[in-house]
């Protein structure tokens, strides 16, 4: 079953295609990484999976349900949302125990609060969890202001985490033990995640499947492990080469910036900047290139390229 899923989602502002065609599945259980630059619709496409966007056409499922917009708020105790500045998503002048109980007053959660709070703050790491409540957001290390966020998602249960850049903010020393904590969450609370990120290298460490990303489409996606040691398309190759951990080449360097989203190029949209294309291709694969339009990849767990080279 799958806990939270994208078909044939398509995300508009204007007429910018943000998403333009996506299907994604996120299994029970399972951590998703989605990979891309900035401005290739990742964020798009997770806060359309979060219900803060609907789509223009397509479908949200989360427990192979589609999403009911009229129930966001019950939708909402499922998938909750780890931002990726715990400075800007943590209110200066709450308390830690205001963060993290502000969830419970909202969907107003039965039950003992201060245990709840209590319980949330020890998953997410910060024990004992009573010398947190009175504390301020300012007098938090970075590593623990993210866990109060981690917490205050905890609170409510749910079943999916989307992590937007969890740890792009974190020192480096502090970046390891979030990523742990994120893997330990799945494996004590069957918790399954959607890691939003630019950074491949995060997915190396941390994800079951990779879904890369560019101007507005899935390129590439697949089991980790194959994607990131025997990537297909030649923009999951420009992305890996500069990765430290697992760059087994020169960096490729791409030219110019993506195109924009409301004027989407004919053929392979990722033609234009593509460095097998600018070196020539044979004459088939090149009309190829400039006319067809490739489909949408499966959300199958195979691996998968939009791509026409061999």
């Amino acid at each position: 079953m799958s806990a939270l899923a994208a078909r044939g989602v398509h995300v508009r502002f204007g007429a910018a295609r943000a998403v333009d065609g996506v299907d994604l599945e996120i299994g029970s259980g399972e951590i998703v990484a989605l990979v891309g630059e900035s401005g290739c619709g990742k964020s798009s496409l997770a806060r359309a999976l979060l219900g803060l966007v609907r789509p223009v056409r397509g479908t949200v499922e989360c427990a192979d349900r589609p999403l009911d917009y009229r129930r966001l708020k019950e939708f909402r105790r499922h998938v909750q949302l780890v931002l990726q500045d715990p400075s800007g998503s943590l209110n200066p002048r709450h308390t830690v125990y205001e963060a993290v109980a502000e969830g419970l007053r909202i969907h107003k959660v039965p039950g003992d609060e201060r245990e709840l709070v209590a319980a949330a703050l020890s998953k997410a790491g910060l024990r004992p969890p009573e010398r947190f409540f009175l504390r301020y957001p300012h007098e938090l290390s970075g590593g623990q202001r993210q866990r109060v966020v981690i917490a205050g998602a905890l609170v409510l249960e749910p079943d999916v985490l989307v992590a937007d850049e969890p740890v792009s903010s974190l020192d480096a020393s502090v970046r390891g033990e979030i990523l742990a904590l994120l893997l330990r969450l799945r494996t004590e609370l069957g918790l399954s995640l959607l890691v939003v990120t630019h950074d491949l290298g995060l997915a190396w460490n941390i994800a079951d499947r990779v879904a890369v990303m560019y101007l507005g489409r899935i390129v590439e996606t697949g089991d980790t492990a194959r994607v990131l040691t025997s990537p297909r398309h030649p923009y999951t190759k420009a992305l890996l080469s500069v990765v430290p951990e697992i760059a087994r080449q020169d960096p490729i360097v791409l030219k110019g910036e993506a195109p924009d989203p409301s004027r989407i190029p004919a053929g392979c949209r990722f033609r234009p900047r593509c460095p097998a294309y600018a070196a020539g291709l044979p004459a088939e694969l090149a009309e190829r290139c400039e006319k067809e339009t490739l489909p949408v990849l499966p959300a199958d767990r195979g691996h998968h390229a939009a791509c026409v080279l061999p």
